[in-house]
């Protein structure tokens, strides 16, 4: 079995190069960069031979190095048919010799090698004398066969999660974290690059030395320092760690061939069908503004398209913040977390796409368009509100400007409240379709609408910070005049600003709103 999982292996590889050109090109560039990757790492690493942070610097490559393995079937899943076990399901196969030809098999690939390479160049880079090269030898292949199968632990028991709506959400996130991600590698790296910065490593790394698979590695520096006791004890508890990981990945495969899903069973079993709605609805206002919002948090929670605007609008308003607190910055960054939550006002219509009819056929008079924007705009300042706190909060104590938290806050507020006020009218004069699949890196808006959506997100963006000028003047005069001790005013100012300017847009949009119903549907159904 485990001869022809291997040549399954290469045959998938093999047909997918074969789909077109560009894929193979693709695939080819991508190998090249990998390996020249790969070989600039190892060769650094060999380097670092007898260098003090050697050790320090291996430790943490290989906890990188297993926690990407661990999380890349998370976000490669559904392009990888050999990662869902699922499709073998019907074949005469026991978990067991499974387990050992999928293991055998996943050794193949670009992916191995490149762990591998770095793993070599990480263990020379540690040895000094026979008994660390024997040692070297044991625990390069350790931590490979580690890496690849948690790799595959980790998709196997989250198969049906992948394979279900949630996973496809996830999916659609994935840019997000891997932006972040370069984010944060970006601050670690220019954390590194400061002075003392491989000290901060060495005392990262006394943590990490314990994290699978990185005894594995150190065990060859004990080795070379005459500890051969210590450097067994660490082989055998990342052989120990690799045996637990092969047994959880044998039991989820044993579920997915044997244990029968919500497909295989009756549909209401075990559900309840009194037609009960959720204990969120209790919570809300009463009429029609609460019923608005909860089916606005209904949608950001099940549609992808709100789901990763929300998403993205809360990492990065968190992210600059962190950026500009590890750098020194301005605590005056924590409004883009206020700018970015209060821009999802616009376009509120083009996620519902053609289902706006449904809204279109129940607003008949104004009080009813005014509900049902004022319902929207409430799900927004509910999130917006406690984030922005806590986020400015947080970049204020960071950089150590606890003082500066009520202007901050004053002029949050009166930000996310221009925006929310301007997109109420944006969201009804302006309306744009929005794609069925949205991916990150791709169109927001359905071909032909490109231009209106930069020129209502842009527009209405720039009039949300001309509109909070007065809070501004009020800022800048306390400070030029040396008035510090008044600056908590900017608090309730900013607040109270916002909250009028909300609430004008509001009512300036629904009378609006009630004669614009069949062109917002026109151009909200385009996509």
């Amino acid at each position: 079995m485990t001869g022809t999982f291997v040549r399954l292996k290469l045959a998938i590889i093999r047909n997918g190069l074969r789909q077109s050109t560009g894929r193979t090109v693709g695939w080819v560039l991508g190998t090249v960069f990998s390996l020249l990757y790969a070989l600039g790492a190892a060769a650094g690493m060999i380097v670092l031979r007898g260098n003090d942070h050697a050790p320090s610097v291996a430790v943490g490559l290989a906890v990188v190095l297993v926690l990407g393995w661990a999380v890349m079937p998370l976000f490669l899943f559904g392009g990888d048919d050999t990662l869902d076990p699922t499709r073998l399901a019907m074949l005469p196969l026991r978990p067991r010799p499974l387990v050992t030809a999928l293991l055998v098999s996943s050794l193949v690939g670009v992916g191995p090698l490149v762990t591998l390479l770095v793993t070599v160049g990480a263990a020379v880079a540690l040895t000094g004398g026979a008994a660390s090269v024997v040692v070297a030898v044991v625990s390069v292949p350790l931590v490979l066969v580690l890496c690849v199968a948690l790799s595959r632990a980790v998709a196997a028991a989250n198969t049906r999660l992948l394979t279900s709506r949630r996973g496809r959400d996830l999916a659609i996130l994935s840019g997000l974290f891997v932006a972040v991600g370069v984010q944060l590698v970006n601050l670690a790296v220019s954390s590194l690059s400061s002075s003392g910065g491989l000290d901060r490593v060495a005392s990262i790394a006394s943590v990490l030395r314990w994290v699978p698979p990185a005894p594995a590695l150190d065990a060859v520096r004990t080795a070379a320092h005459g500890s051969y006791g210590e450097a067994v004890a660490q082989l055998a508890y990342v052989g120990v760690v690799l045996g637990a990981v092969l047994v959880w990945w044998y039991r989820s495969l044993y579920r997915l061939m044997v244990v029968p899903d919500a497909s295989t069973l009756p549909a209401a079993e075990g559900r309840d069908r009194s037609g009960r709605s959720t204990g969120l609805h209790r919570l809300l206002p009463a009429g029609r503004t609460g019923t608005v919002m909860e089916r606005q948090f209904r949608y950001a929670w099940r549609d992808p398209r709100s789901k990763a605007a929300w998403a993205s609008a809360q990492a990065v308003g968190l992210l600059l913040p962190v950026v500009s607190a590890v750098q020194h910055g301005s605590v005056y960054s924590s409004c883009w977390a206020a700018g970015l939550l209060g821009l999802q006002m616009y376009n509120q219509f083009g996620v519902d796409g053609s289902a706006f009819w449904t809204v279109a056929a129940t607003v008949a008079t104004r009080d009813d368009a005014r509900a049902e924007l004022r319902g929207r705009a409430a799900v927004i300042a509910s999130v917006a509100v406690p984030y922005v706190v806590l986020v400015t909060v947080g970049a204020a104590l960071l950089l150590h400007r606890a003082a500066a938290v009520p202007e901050v806050l004053g002029l949050s507020f009166a930000l996310l409240g221009a925006l929310i006020g301007t997109g109420a009218y944006a969201s009804v004069r302006f309306p744009y379709s929005m794609p069925q699949e949205t991916r990150f890196g791709g169109g927001s808006a359905a071909p032909g609408q490109g231009g209106l959506a930069a020129l209502s997100l842009f527009g209405g963006g720039l009039l949300g910070a001309a509109l909070i000028v007065p809070v501004l003047v009020l800022v800048v005069a306390l400070h030029v005049t040396g008035r510090y001790g008044l600056l908590w005013l900017v608090l309730p100012a900013g607040l109270a600003y916002g909250a009028g300017l909300a609430a004008a847009g509001l009512r300036f949009a629904a009378p609006r709103l009630t004669r614009r119903l069949p062109e917002i549907l026109t151009a909200v159904s385009r996509g």
